[in-house]
């Protein structure tokens, strides 16, 4: 018995694909259909499975990390909804309180933090600086793992605006990704397993400085399943508003919108910056999953 596979062109509108079953004299014809407009984009990165996925451990409670260079807030909407951390003194911390402490607040930079602070003297104990260092290692070995992942593709030559992507590995053939002229679009195919994983050397870039763009999941894709692993500087919605999602680990800085921007821009995951500053303006981040 001899058959062909099944398979769909993104880039061909509709394509079928005619298998052919023979069997005792009998035939019978088996034809598929695929419309373009509905399948993710191909070809698609790797399979990531769980397995090779970084344990974040105690640093899966962090929304914010800012290495030893701290967070700054600026504006009076920024929610923080899970823990925030750094290396450095609580100094290093401006523009937020917690239930506990408040952090170099004025009347027109002031976030909330609902979940833990962790840092150095003078407010963070010496039991709040061992666990800052510990979950800094933490967000260290996930980026290293992260790092060392291989097979990823480029399917848009850097630019993910406008692409929808089934779940694999995606690398920066140039070093850099960014989310530009339209939004990206993440579908898991009804799969709520589905992970997604980007690697560039260097530089983030979502939305630019006239307009946000967002990343959309749909199909059963999770915030939860979504890694950006970030060899320099991550910019977030510069012009403020846009929804990203997943966890980004930067080795430089993460910023999210810019100065007098009072749209919201909101991340649904995580941002783990490993030596250098978090800084934001009205920015939501939801990494209670």
């Amino acid at each position: 018995m001899n058959h062909s596979n099944h398979y769909c062109s993104a880039n061909s509108g509709t394509l079928i694909k005619v298998s052919i079953f023979a069997a005792m004299g009998l035939m019978a014809a088996l034809f598929y259909a695929c419309d373009s407009t509905s399948d993710p984009v191909t070809p698609k990165g790797r399979t990531v499975v769980a397995t090779e996925l970084p344990a974040l451990g105690t640093a899966s409670s962090l929304a914010v990390f800012g290495g030893g260079a701290g967070v700054t807030n600026q504006g009076t909407l920024t929610v923080i909804h899970g823990d925030l951390g750094t290396t450095g003194a609580s100094t290093k911390i401006t523009g937020f309180h917690s239930a506990a402490v408040v952090y170099s607040e004025t009347p027109l930079n002031a976030g909330t933090v609902d979940g833990s602070v962790y840092s150095d003297a003078p407010a963070g104990s010496a039991t709040d600086f061992d666990h800052a260092k510990a979950l800094a290692a933490l967000a260290l070995s996930a980026f290293n793992s992260l790092a060392g992942l291989a097979g990823g593709i480029d399917p848009g030559a850097g630019q993910l605006g406008g692409l929808t992507l089934a779940p694999g590995l995606y690398k920066s053939a140039g070093g850099a990704f960014m989310i530009t002229g339209s939004d990206l679009t993440l579908d898991a195919q009804g799969d709520a397993n589905a992970i997604w994983v980007f690697q560039m050397a260097s530089s983030l870039t979502v939305g630019g400085s006239a307009a946000p763009r967002s990343v959309i999941l749909t199909h059963g894709a999770l915030a939860k399943n979504i890694f950006w692993q970030v060899g320099s500087y991550a910019t977030i919605n510069s012009a403020g508003g846009g929804t990203m999602v997943g966890t980004i680990l930067s080795s430089a800085g993460i910023a999210f919108s810019t100065h007098d921007n009072q749209a919201i821009t909101t991340l649904n995951g995580r941002a783990l910056a490993l030596f250098a500053s978090v800084t934001m303006v009205n920015t939501v981040i939801q990494s209670t999953f």
